[in-house]
Order: structure tokens, then sequence, then C-alpha cells
């Protein structure tokens, strides 16, 4: 996501880095850049000129502070700030500021609360009335869907099925014209106690005149508080003009930017609230009906420009993950007695969070070094890859990996219609990995989890445990142990960690199968003295 946009403002850091002081001709080679990187990411010529104009005025004539004090909460005492940082730290400023404040909230004082979703075809408009549906469930609302899409009955179909998924009602009556059907529905609404009614009209082109008049009717005898204006991320410039539009028509009240997971340009987020004034309220980043986001024009900004998103991050890490469950996950990881089946949730944990490279983008400092990253490695198949081979393996292979031999990894490869080096592949990286983790656990660096050298119950990766939580101390994904670095078969250990030998593992798989024959061989003659 949002790689074109990215792109020139790294370069531009790129070009300011050594300088001893923000030029106006230092300056200008660097907004280059930045210029071409922003209209190839489709924004609007206006805003990219407005943009540029201002960043160059603020950056032009500054006074940088080559060293700062103790940066308070980091402990940073004499940090360098480069002319460089300070350029990137406008920028970062000027992104924000293009894109919000924004208020994700939703007018619900209604009785019942009226929302109207708008938007080209295709434009994700009836699997985001879903998302809505499924959010506004989970607040303790009671939405009803209404299917008034008569010209599309593949769209009915679509709603009802999503109705069905999130046991929610939808109303569709066929045949029936869809300003008469939207006045039928809040009546009915009212009749069996929903409190909130989300309409679903048909997709349009906004030079569309008859079908736009059909929404202003609609808007005119329903009122509804909330409009909102569905907008694919990916068709750029024309997302501007035909926002415009709508809004000239209807007056929305908020945008849904959708599909910007799957878009590497994404010039629609920094225009949109720019030339209609109207505020982006969320965000679509994937098709399961849970992926819906409040728009947060920090974190955008901060992805945007290579420094990852820590919110956003323990965001899908706090909705996909048990943290109770993660911390033992944890303490097994790093005594290196985890098995495949460890793994395997593992990966339904990361793939519940989203997609690789989107979580990638998430963590800070990784934005500049993704082109590092071979695309495959980033790439959700490989997951998918290393699913189907643990789906392969039987009960006992999964929860004690040292059993597994060449025969058994043939027949697990066969199964999963793999290579017998994908396997083996897939078995050297998992050894390796829990004979890293077993040394980080062994070195006390986290001895703040119960279990692992000088181990005390506090939770070292995010103020405390569950008391420090209760207390309102943070968590840190990292608590997972699941992050592609550590993922078997997506690229080995972290960048850093000592890579343990095949030697190695194998003499450690060895001591591990003598261990656990010696345990069983104690559990037996423990139960013989009972008897």
């Amino acid at each position: 996501m949002l790689e074109t946009l990215s792109k020139g403002f790294r370069t531009a850091r790129l070009k300011l880095s050594g300088k001893a002081e923000l030029s106006e001709d230092n300056i200008k080679n660097a907004l280059r850049d930045v210029r071409v990187s922003l209209l190839e990411a489709d924004v609007e010529l206006s805003v990219v000129k407005r943009f540029l104009s201002t960043v160059q005025e603020r950056s032009v004539g500054e006074v940088v502070t080559l060293k700062a004090n103790k940066t308070a909460g980091f402990g940073m005492a004499g940090m360098q700030v480069t002319p460089a940082d300070h350029f990137i730290k406008i920028c970062h400023d000027e992104l924000m500021g293009l894109m919000g404040p924004v208020d994700p909230s939703l007018d619900l004082s209604g009785d019942p609360s009226l929302i109207m979703m708008v938007g080209l075809q295709g434009s994700g408009k009836t699997t985001t009335a879903g998302k809505l549906a499924r959010r506004l469930k989970a607040e303790g609302k009671k939405p009803m869907l209404v299917a008034a899409d008569i010209y599309r009955p593949a769209a009915i179909d679509q709603l009802v099925t999503l109705g069905r998924r999130l046991a929610l009602p939808v109303f569709s009556i066929k045949g029936m014209k869809p300003v008469q059907l939207c006045n039928l529905a809040v009546q009915q609404a009212r009749n069996v106690g929903r409190d909130v009614v989300i309409f679903d009209p048909a997709g349009r082109l906004a030079v569309d005149n008859e079908l736009m008049r059909e929404l202003e009717e609609i808007k005119a005898q329903t009122k509804p508080e909330n409009i909102l204006f569905v907008c694919d991320a990916m068709i750029g410039q024309d997302a501007v003009r035909t926002a415009a539009e709508f809004d000239r028509r209807l007056g929305f009240t908020g945008f849904v930017l959708t599909k910007l997971d799957g878009d590497a340009r994404g010039g629609a987020a920094l225009s949109i609230k720019e030339v209609t004034g109207k505020p982006i309220k969320f965000i679509g980043m994937g098709e399961s009906l849970d992926k819906l986001e409040d728009f947060r024009p920090q974190g955008l900004a901060d992805r945007i420009l290579g420094f990852g998103d820590v919110v956003g991050l323990m965001n899908d890490f706090e909705s996909a993950v048990d943290k109770e469950d993660a911390e033992k996950d944890a303490v097994k990881m790093l005594q290196g007695d985890f098995s495949f089946h460890d793994f395997y949730k593992q990966i339904q944990m990361i793939k519940r969070m989203g997609s690789l490279r989107g979580l990638f983008e998430k963590l800070p400092g990784m934005g500049s070094m993704l082109d590092q990253i071979p695309k495959e490695a980033l790439d959700d198949k490989e997951l998918v890859k290393i699913e189907a081979m643990i789906q392969s393996m039987t009960v006992e292979e999964r929860k004690q990996p040292d059993i597994l031999d060449k025969s058994r990894m043939r027949r697990i490869a066969r199964g999963a219609g793999r290579s017998l080096e994908d396997m083996e592949s897939l078995y050297e990286r998992f050894l390796q990995t829990r004979a890293m983790m077993g040394q980080l656990g062994r070195s006390g660096l986290f001895g703040g989890l119960p279990g692992l050298p000088g181990g005390g119950g506090g939770n070292p990766f995010g103020g405390g445990g569950r008391a420090a939580r209760r207390k309102g101390g943070g968590d840190n994904p990292m608590l997972g142990g699941g992050f592609p670095g550590m993922m078997p078969g997506m690229g080995g250990p972290p960048a850093g960690a000592a890579k343990p030998s095949r030697e190695e593992n194998i003499e450690a798989a060895r001591e591990r199968r003598a261990k656990q024959k010696a345990r069983r061989r104690a559990r037996k003659q423990s139960r013989g003295k009972k008897k």
C-alpha cells in the first residue's frame, strides 16, 4: 500500500541527508521528487501545488536545532536532529493537515437513526454497509439493512447473504421503487424495534441525472442523519471529481475510503478532504466484515513517511488476539518449547490481523526496508503454503516436531501438494527459530515473564503483566510471538539474531528427543509405584 507516495519522500530525505542547512535550492531539488511521487499517486493537481508551496515556505529559512535535549519519555539525551529530519517533520505535519481533522462518529440521535450509503458502482458500497452494520451491532445497536438496489439483483442477494452472516434483518420487497422501499423500511424498523437503518441504494455515475435524482428524493423523504460516500481509493483523481459532484447534489456527511490496502497510489486519501472539506470517517482495509477502521490521519502520514503505525498495529493485535493466550504463547516460544501446533495458531493470528505487507508497514522503521525484502516473502500465499504443510501432519507430528524424519516429511509434502525441499526448508527454519528463541529466553532479557530466568510476573514487552495492564500499563504485539520475522518459511530469524547452524539444530533435536524419552520413562515408573 502507498508505495508510490512513500517513494518520493524517501528520495527527498536521502537528497537532504548530510546537508548543513535547508536552502531554497536543496529544498526545491528535494520537492521535485515529492511532486513526481504525488502526481504518480493520483493526488489532485491543485492539492499538490498547495502542499508543495506550504512545505517550501515553512522549510526555507528555518533554523534547525542540531542537538535536542533529553526527550520526554524516551530518555534520548543529546539526540541529533538533522535538516532532513526537520524537512520530513514539516511534510508530516502538512500531510496530517491535508487529511484531518477527522471525526469518525455518526449521528445516531434519530428514532431510528438513518445512514445512507452512496457511491459509484463497484466501489465496495454493499460490503461497506455490511461492515458498518457489524460495527454498530458490536457497539450494542440493532441495525437493519435495506436492499434498495433494484437495478442489480445480485446486489440484493449479496446484502441478504451478509445479513445472514451477521444475523441481522435485511429489508427488501421485489419490484418496489427505491424511494417507497426506503420509506417503508423506516416504518418497519420502528415496528420491530431496530434503532439504526442502513440504506444501500444502487451505485451510479455522477453524470446519471435520473439516478442522482432518485438519491435526492430518498434524502428528501427519509431525511437521513448520515450520508456516507463510499469511495474506491484505486480510481485516482476520478474519485475527487466524483465526490465533489455527489457532495454538490447530496451534501454528504463523510467518506468511507475502500480498497486502500490494495492500492500502491492512494492519492484519493490526500485529495478528497482538501477538495470537498468533508472528513474521511472510515477506511476499508480488507474484504472480511471486521476490516473497517476509524480513519487516523497521523497513522496514514506515519506509514507514508516510513515511520510505521504502532497505534494501528496495537488495534489490529487487540482485535485479533486473546492477551492471556498471547502471553502463554510468548513464554512457550522463549522457553524453546513450542510446536508446529503453536505455529499454526500464530499463522491464524497473523491472517486475522491483515496482510503481511500491511503488518510490515505498521512496524516502525520497516517502511524504508520493504524494497529490500523479496516480494515472495511478503506474499500472503506463503502463509497458505505453510498452513497446508502443517495441516498435512498428524496430531503427534504437530505436537512433537522432533519425530519428523525424511520419510514423514515426504508424506507430509505429498499430502500438502509441495515438494520435499519445501518441507525440509520449513522444518529447518522451524528448528532455527526454536533454537534462537530458546537462546533469547535463557539470556534473561525477558525475565519479566514468569517461567523464564529472572521471571517475576512483570511484562517486559509492554510495561508490566496483567496487574500493570489493569492499572493502565501497555501491551506490545510482539507478545504474540508470531510476527513474520519469527515465522518459519518467511525469511528465517529476525535480522541481527544469531542463526544456529544445521548441526546445532540436529544436536538440539536429539537432546529434546532424549529428554522427552526420559520424561516418559519417569512418568511410567511413577504410575507403576502408585499401583
